[in-house]
């Protein structure tokens, strides 16, 4: 044991370094200002660490040199607010070095802050650019006074609306000096034209691969644009085919499919698209028609299932979806007819009513609320016989049956 306390005491005073003869001076007061002198959390801090140091040397000699270690240095620790073997928890030793360095990854994590900062603001200005840019192109697109002129917020929510009618496209504005021009005459029934006109061709092939991505002809006289022909993909290959009259869009073919074969076609009036028909599959048929009143779309009409017949139509009145008339079976008669009303600004279906026995006559109603966020069946009315009247009426609560009236149990089986 005494040699344990003996070591202990000589290894204070070589962590201290004496204060005796021969010994170093003390160190110089802090360079920043400090008076040098620990604090008291300091002290306490160095109390801590001192004792857990002192019980480890001191536990060589056994329990009783681990706590004789622990107090020691626990003493000498917080007297001198020093560690052994650590130096002093101020500003000169090592504790000083980590409070400088816990100070530097706080800079630096300010710094990363800053940057990641700077790199947001340059990417929402980024964003706002090119927002500006595609403003522009639209205007453009859509023959706006000024190119950079803003686009109206309305302006914006309508042509986000797919249930409003589309503008009718413009040629882009582009110097007449681009265009190779050459007067024509056009022969009858080329544009489906009643007879042969005179007319200025303009092509623009800006590639110079022979093959003009656009050719305009204008009438000879009047300098109206009579056809426009575009190449939009640049694929050698015309897909856009626009009619005009009086200057104006009146008929528009697409290939969107590009196989060379128009698979949309548009018609417009008063600068607005009054009817759109489409060939999704390609096979030839028109299968989707949509048809256009004022600026708002008024009916869709689709064939699904590719027979040539309709199979669902859809009615709007506002812009909002108000019914549908469905051919379930597929048999070319429809059997299916759906109201729709608005509801907590959303459209949801109030009645639906079918041809079940396939007559052609509605026999089964049904009538829904909105309950809770969801559309719930309430009540069922069925015409059994199809006398034109109704025999049972079954009524729901939260979906489910609670009663059922039957005007004649002689019609169903118990």
């Amino acid at each position: 044991m005494a040699k344990v306390l003996l070591a202990l005491f000589l290894l204070l005073g070589c962590a201290t370094g004496g204060t005796g003869p021969g010994s170093p001076p003390p160190d110089p007061p802090d360079p920043q200002g400090g008076s040098g002198v620990p604090s008291a959390g300091e002290r306490a801090r160095s109390a801590v660490e001192g004792m857990m140091i002192g019980a480890i040397i001191g536990g060589q000699a056994g329990p009783v040199g681990a706590a004789v270690g622990a107090t020691t240095l626990l003493i000498y620790s917080a007297i001198t607010g020093e560690v052994p073997f650590q130096g002093p928890t101020g500003g000169g030793g090592s504790g000083g070095g980590s409070e400088a360095a816990r100070e530097q990854e706080l800079e630096e994590e300010l710094e990363r802050h800053a940057s990641l900062e700077s790199a947001i603001q340059e990417e929402l200005e980024r964003q706002e650019e090119l927002l500006k840019e595609l403003e522009r192109e639209e205007a453009e697109r859509t023959g706006e006074s000024r190119p950079d002129a803003p686009v109206r917020e309305e302006d914006l929510a309508e042509r986000a609306d797919p249930r409003s009618a589309p503008r009718a496209p413009k040629p882009r504005d582009l110097p007449p000096a681009i265009f190779e021009e050459e007067r024509v005459t056009v022969p009858k029934g080329t544009w489906d034209n009643p007879k042969r006109i005179r007319a200025v061709k303009k092509s623009l092939d800006a590639d110079r691969d022979g093959k003009p991505e656009e050719v305009r002809w204008f009438d000879d006289q009047s300098g109206q644009l009579l056809h426009l022909e575009q190449d939009r993909d640049f694929d050698g290959r015309m897909d856009a085919w626009g009619w005009y009259a009086d200057g104006s869009l009146v008929e528009r073919r697409l290939d969107e499919q590009g196989d060379g074969k128009a698979d949309v076609w548009e018609r417009y009036a008063s600068e607005r698209m009054t009817e759109r028909e489409i060939d999704r599959d390609g096979d030839g048929v028109r299968d989707a028609f949509y048809r256009y009143e004022g600026n708002a779309l008024v009916e869709e009409r689709h064939d699904h299932d590719g027979d040539g017949r309709i199979d669902r139509t859809l009615g709007y009145e506002d812009r909002k979806l108000v019914r549908a008339t469905e051919d379930r079976d597929q048999d070319g008669r429809t059997d299916t007819w759906t109201t729709y009303r608005e509801a907590s600004g959303k459209e949801a279906v109030a009645r639906i009513e079918k041809d079940t026995k396939g007559d052609g006559k509605a026999d089964t109603f049904e009538s829904f609320e909105q309950r809770k966020g969801k559309t719930m069946l309430v009540k069922r009315e069925e015409d059994v016989n199809a006398d034109g009247k109704v025999d049972v009426t079954s009524i729901y609560e939260d979906g489910k049956l609670v009663r059922r009236q039957i005007a004649d149990p002689a019609l169903v089986p118990l």
